[in-house]
């Protein structure tokens, strides 16, 4: 959904690779570069990183806490340099200040054999939020597309309550009667 939306944005599209290598030596001759680009975890930004000018993006690191750059802190950028994107906090009550994200080295050992060091910037696209990331933010619209049912004890509460009003909430769903999932043994 976020590369559909950025795709009907206006303006020119730069796109950014990543320097994905192996830390320890141990497989570094059994990895490609080819396979090391393609990997996409959670954890990571992507190898290919399109962007444009107004283009929305969450924070994947804590950069600066006292700044308020934690993992989850969504941006709107203003400038797209070769080494640093100039963006603007879009939430919260920093919202309109300016900052800088530079490119950094990014590890996961977590979810591979082996630990991969990806150099790229700290973002991702995030015009669309999961319910999980969205937790904890509040926003004067939503729109909440729900395919299929929620999956877990109060995900739904938690993405219908993400919204000020009621007026501000739009839910499409292919389902007529959609499933609250509550597991009353935890309550």
């Amino acid at each position: 959904m976020n590369e559909e939306v950025h795709n009907r944005m206006r303006g020119s599209e730069k796109i950014f690779y990543s320097r994905d290598e192996v830390v320890d030596d141990s497989n570094t001759k059994v990895v490609t570069t080819e396979f090391l680009n393609s990997i996409n975890t959670s954890s990571l930004p992507p190898h290919r990183l399109k962007l444009k000018v107004g283009s929305i993006v969450m924070l994947l690191r804590n950069l600066d806490v006292a700044s308020g750059l934690c993992n989850g802190t969504r941006l709107t950028v203003l400038e797209l340099g070769r080494r640093m994107l100039k963006c603007k906090y879009s939430t919260g009550s920093r919202i309109g200040k300016t900052v800088l994200i530079p490119r950094i080295d990014c590890y996961d050992d977590n979810n591979l054999a082996f630990k991969l060091r990806r150099t790229q910037f700290p973002v991702r696209l995030a015009f669309a939020l999961s319910i999980n990331k969205s937790q904890g933010q509040s926003f004067s619209r939503i729109g909440l597309w729900l395919p299929e049912d929620v999956f877990t004890h109060g995900q739904l509460y938690v993405a219908l309550s993400r919204v000020r009003s009621k007026k501000g909430l739009f839910v499409k769903t292919e389902n007529s009667n959609l499933l609250n999932v509550v597991f009353t043994e935890v309550l």
